[in-house]
């Protein structure tokens, strides 16, 4: 899920949840097999690979899982599943914009599970294009914080590298990048000896609608169905809200 800037703290948080739950690791290796199909089974000629499995390694998933991902994925170990991207498209409670991304080997159940959690959390579907508008493909990259490194050493790092902007949290900092700088802005980094817990894709708010504590409840439980299933990889939702009412969200 994303909202950006103070929202992306909680976004991360909830993903060390999930991990726990088990579902991030399905996920991940999911993003692994596909990126090896897609570009090859060699991190070092494929970035994509790279950062997914920099991701599933930061979440803590076995490197067994990750190196039988990239052999179903390059084809050198059978099994693999033919997966298609889908994206789609509605409105959450409080006119929230939901961009919802599935990757599935079956698109009936995809499309069954995304309809369903949207009618039973006060949302509805969209058709194709009346939201996705309100967001940009952009690529982020997520830097823990740690000693030795402020916002001084980031921007250093990677403002000449493709860097439009650099969000800062209690947690750490996000950089924001147009997708084609995303490695260039990665790579950076690495060469400024500069940790990183993700670097991916990501659809980012152009305008974002301001939640209360109970509109925020609503499209968390509404972000929390959708992402229950297996098929969906992303949820992103334009809204954001007040550190407070953000804070007190996630108390409960």
């Amino acid at each position: 899920m994303s909202g950006h800037s103070k929202w992306a703290t909680t976004k991360h948080k909830k993903a060390a949840i999930d991990a726990k739950r088990g579902k991030l690791f399905a996920k991940l290796i999911k993003n692994i097999e596909v990126a090896a199909r897609t570009g090859g089974g060699d991190p070092a000629a494929n970035p994509t690979l790279f950062d997914a499995i920099q991701k599933a390694k930061k979440s803590s998933v076995p490197n067994e899982n990750i190196e039988r991902a990239v052999k179903r994925g390059s084809g050198a170990e059978g099994g693999g599943a033919d997966y298609q991207t889908i994206m789609y498209e509605g409105y959450g409670p409080g006119g929230v914009a939901v961009l919802v991304e599935a990757l599935t080997d079956n698109r009936n159940r995809a499309s069954s599970d995304v309809r369903l959690a949207f009618s039973r959390h006060g949302g509805s579907l969209a058709d194709p294009g009346s939201v996705s508008y309100l967001f940009s493909r952009k690529g982020v990259i997520q830097v823990p914080a740690a000693d030795g490194v402020d916002e001084d050493a980031i921007l250093d790092a990677v403002l000449d590298a493709g860097a439009e902007e650099v969000n800062t949290s209690e947690d750490g900092f996000e950089i924001v990048t147009a997708p084609e700088d995303l490695v260039t802005a990665r790579k950076a980094l690495q060469a400024a000896g500069i940790d990183y817990d993700s670097a991916e894709t990501s659809f980012v708010p152009s305008v974002e609608v301001e939640l209360d504590l109970d509109g925020v409840k609503k499209i968390l439980r509404l972000i929390d169905a959708l992402e229950d299933s297996d098929d969906v990889q992303n949820v992103y939702a334009n809204f954001d809200a007040p550190d407070e009412v953000l804070a007190a969200a996630e108390e409960d």
